[in-house]
């Protein structure tokens, strides 16, 4: 804790209410992430799909990891996990059972992704980051049916190991983001932005409208790499700590807004815009909560009970003396709990700056189980070192009995060589974007004849489309080039499969 001296302020203090919108806001984006991947519960998680079990044990997974989707392939009891996840999930949204919610939310979480890892960004490595430490942070204290059964707290300000944690997390993102992007293209050159616009399968209606203006993506990207270096700075800086939290918020959201809109990232820019909601200042919330004062009052006169929970919602004064001193019976646990979070922020440090070529001190292999274990390994390295410059897009070309050749990808249309106008419309959704990035490598081919057969099935389950004698995954390969270049795509046939 930072010495009380004149105009000082501590950078580690939170609001209440900051961190109840922090759960609110996670809990909104599990359940959005588990709508959208329940779409594709056969495909990504039963053993009629791209990934099955023993393949997942034999390629994909690490002895210290666990998982319950594992305990079998069958879609009713994938269906059962996804019910209870989404159950965890509406909890921590309201509120009930706050930190037993949490428990078991983040542990569903760690199980779904470990589960198919081969679909899995970095946007979830953070979403399973907030949820460990809301495991740590009061953030069911307030705007929660739990709050109901407590006293009103003394003061919504909020000191403890768990929030320095908290936003030593969220600074950890973007700096080590940042240090990851050590190539010329970057921090030099300028030209990193103007590749990933080159990705036609992440490329967005915004990036298209960008990517002619060379000068302006240059400066666009070196505005992204010092914008992430720099801007956490301001997350540690102890004199007008809510003016610069708020500018944080403000150009973080600004940052991702601009993100969604120019490249297909899924989930990814939600979970960065709800990861920095605890930081918000007392005297926005105290706003929102006067804005939303009448409002709720009109819904909360209907009935006696919605009456009696805003009572809970009313902002009160807000203390700037420091958190409320806790019962003599409850100091020891709590002074447990903060050593804990303070070696597990150690760890994580140490993990992060392992991530980075410029680290000399190496984690050593045997103490990273408990990284592994409960998944607090994370590596931001979105573009990083570099821009891939592998572009392209997939035509699934079956060929019926009588020899026409059908593209599965495009709802069996006659197959057509040319660049598609829209390849990110190809994608059902980022899940399957990222599939398919990772069924590129050579180093994932293990993937490719599951992924064939599985299309091939499902093609057939359909009595109205007519029978293949053969389908092969194809790849329409295109590298980006410098300067506007345009390269001639190159047909790859990554895997072939027939009817058994």
């Amino acid at each position: 804790m930072l010495p009380k001296l004149p105009g000082l302020q501590n950078p580690f203090a939170l609001d209440l209410r900051a961190l109840a919108l922090l759960r609110i806001a996670t809990g909104a984006v599990v359940l959005t992430d588990l709508a959208i991947r329940s779409t594709d519960l056969e495909a990504h998680y039963t053993n009629l799909g791209v990934l099955p079990l023993h393949v997942l044990f034999q390629f994909c997974w690490n002895p210290y990891e666990f998982s319950l989707h594992t305990s079998s392939g069958l879609w009713a009891v994938q269906a059962m996990w996804f019910g209870l996840a989404a159950l965890a999930a509406v909890a921590v949204l309201l509120g009930y059972k706050t930190r037993w919610a949490t428990a078991l939310s983040w542990l569903l979480l760690i199980s779904l992704q470990n589960r198919n890892p081969l679909i899995v960004q970095g946007g979830d490595d953070l979403l399973r980051m907030l949820l460990f430490w809301g495991l740590f942070l009061p953030w069911g204290r307030v705007y929660s049916l739990d709050s109901h059964r407590q006293p009103l707290p003394s003061s919504y300000r909020y000191i403890s190991a768990a929030t320095v944690a908290y936003v030593v997390q969220l600074a950890l993102v973007y700096w080590c983001t940042a240090l990851l992007k050590n190539s010329p293209e970057w921090n030099h050159d300028g030209t990193a932005i103007y590749y990933a616009l080159s990705l036609d399968q992440i490329l967005m209606p915004l990036g298209r409208w960008l990517y002619p203006h060379a000068e302006l993506l240059r400066g666009l990207t070196l505005l992204t790499y010092y914008t992430e270096l720099l801007l956490p700075f301001l997350l540690f800086l102890p004199f007008r700590t809510a003016w610069w939290r708020l500018l944080f918020v403000g150009v973080l959201y600004a940052f991702h807004l601009g993100i969604s809109l120019t490249l297909f990232v899924g989930l990814f820019y939600l979970i960065n815009m709800a990861s920095v909601l605890g930081l918000l200042p007392p005297s926005v919330l105290s706003r929102l909560a006067h804005w939303l004062r009448p409002r709720w009052t009109r819904l909360a006169a209907r009935t006696h009970a919605w009456r009696s929970a805003w009572a809970r919602w009313q902002p009160i004064q807000v203390s700037v003396q420091g958190r409320t001193a806790p019962t003599g019976s409850r100091r020891p646990l709590r002074h447990l709990r903060d050593v804990a979070v303070s070696v597990l922020l150690v760890y994580i440090c140490w993990w992060n700056l392992d991530t980075l070529p410029q680290f000399r001190w190496k984690m050593a292999e045997p103490v990273r189980w408990f990284g592994y274990l409960f998944r607090v390994d994370q590596r931001w390295g979105m573009f990083a070192p570099a821009v891939f410059k592998d572009d392209g897009w997939f035509i699934m070309e079956g060929t019926t009995a009588t020899g026409q050749r059908l593209d599965l990808n495009r709802s069996g249309r006659p197959v057509s060589y040319a660049k598609p106008a829209s390849v990110v419309a190809l994608f059902k959704n980022d899940r399957w974007r990222k599939y398919t990035e990772n069924y590129l490598f050579v180093t994932n081919s293990y993937m490719r004849p599951y992924y064939c057969n599985y299309l091939l099935r499902i093609w057939h389950q359909n009595p109205a489309h007519p029978p293949l004698r053969q389908l092969e995954v194809v790849y329409m390969k295109e590298i980006s080039l410098p300067d506007y270049q345009v390269a001639r795509p190159t047909r790859e046939v990554l895997c072939s499969c027939a009817p058994k």
